[in-house]
């Protein structure tokens, strides 16, 4: 979706790559230590009891400190509840970024359907630092925010929560905690095998 002068403007800003992760309160499976012939179990509760919703961000420059920035936002319970997030949620994750970094942003994300909606197309219509390409469909391995909700997600395996506000204030800790490991977020990139070193002269 990015061409033309949004694209040449977007010279010496951030590649952006965004991605979201769904939590509930029944925890993900994981290895763990017992006694031979004792499996461990974690009892949870079988009854719907809400959605926490995740978007990340991981940006990225060269010569710059990679940086990842996120949204949460909780779902109740309930019949006709939203469980998940809208263009709104993702803009306003997108305006933050671009707050704190200062520059134009290429942000590179999947074909979700709120991605690609009319109403996220005016969204980025309206701002002239924002350029958007779209991954390949079924493409997860090209995008290295996939790897922040494994992560988050593998830390809180076997973990029953009481609350959805406790598993809000989990993953939040834990994604704070990466803010702070850039190395960590390299690793990630890095999985994805994609190009995005500084180019050099021939």
């Amino acid at each position: 979706m990015g061409r033309g002068t949004r694209a040449r403007a977007a010279c010496g800003g951030y590649i952006c790559f965004e991605d979201e992760a769904g939590f509930t309160r029944r925890p993900p499976k994981g290895h763990t230590w017992g006694r031979r012939g004792v499996t461990p179990q974690v009892t949870v509760s079988g009854r719907r009891s809400g959605r926490l919703s995740v978007a990340g961000l991981i940006a990225m420059r060269p010569s710059s400190r990679t940086r990842l920035c996120h949204r949460l936002r909780t779902h109740p319970a309930g019949k006709g509840q939203r469980r998940s997030m809208g263009e709104r949620d993702f803009i306003a994750l997108i305006d933050g970024t671009h707050q704190l970094l200062k520059a134009p942003i290429v942000l590179v994300w999947d074909r979700l359907n709120t991605h690609v909606a009319h109403a996220m197309r005016e969204l980025i219509a309206e701002r002239e630092w924002l350029t958007v390409f779209l991954l390949p469909a079924y493409a997860p391995d090209l995008n290295p925010v996939e790897w922040v909700g494994a992560h988050v997600k593998h830390s809180l395996a076997n973990l029953a929560v009481l609350a959805l506000d406790r598993l809000e204030t989990l993953v939040r800790n834990r994604l704070k905690h990466l803010q702070y490991r850039p190395d960590t977020l390299h690793g990630f990139t890095a999985g994805t095998r994609l190009p995005l070193d500084e180019p050099t002269s021939p």
